[in-house]
């Protein structure tokens, strides 16, 4: 039986207004409405948003792909969030044939992944290649000290720093950069301090 801890999120599991199942549950809620057409969900977890996507959009969704790097949690996923447009994969995120096993997407998710990432000039790399031109990613990550850095979240190796966030998308055409206080998501405002950044970046159509 999957065990909750460390900073995994098993809904069944918390208590419904903890704090970050509540932060987890708005960025997929955020979401919603740009899903479709082909959807890959890197570092999917438990799958529970994977399921809010599919059950929400299902109407404009061909596919969503789950991809996570550990087997329990995704026989977990597969059997608590079972959903006929959602396949859910066992594979790296830092994986530099990772686009030629997937493919290409209309949208892709990650959130909260970077943080955990040492490769993280190849996990960009991945999610450029594997978008569809016009295609649109949204990626969080926590803020912190900056790249390399000590943290003092047991569980990442890092945390960028908003500038150092904003940079890993100088090649998309359009970006917007939205930021998260508990559950709310907003534009920024001065004098606001927020511990979670936010990038909504579409694909140039041509390269």
């Amino acid at each position: 039986m999957l065990e909750l801890t460390g900073e995994r999120v098993i809904p069944e599991k918390m208590d419904p207004l903890n704090g970050m199942l509540l932060e987890h549950l708005a960025r997929y809620y955020f979401s919603v409405e740009y899903a479709n057409g082909r959807v890959l969900d890197i570092a999917s977890g438990t799958g529970y948003g994977t399921k809010i996507i599919a059950k929400a959009q299902k109407s404009v969704l061909k596919e969503i792909v789950a991809v996570d790097n550990d087997e329990e949690t995704l026989r977990y996923a597969r059997a608590k969030h079972y959903h006929p447009l959602i396949h859910y994969k066992k594979l790296n995120a830092e994986d530099t044939e990772l686009p030629q096993k997937l493919g290409q997407f209309d949208v892709i998710l990650s959130f909260e992944t970077l943080e955990h990432l040492s490769q993280e000039e190849t996990f960009m790399n991945n999610l450029y290649t594997m978008l569809k031109p016009g295609g649109t990613l949204i990626i969080s990550t926590p803020f912190g000290a900056g790249r390399g850095k000590p943290t003092n979240e047991h569980y990442h190796i890092h945390q960028l720093t908003e500038n150092e966030f904003i940079r890993l998308f100088d090649l998309y055409d359009e970006k917007e950069f939205y930021y998260q206080r508990s559950v709310l998501l907003e534009p920024k405002r001065e004098g606001k301090h927020y511990p979670f950044g936010i990038a909504v970046c579409k694909k140039k159509k041509h390269d």
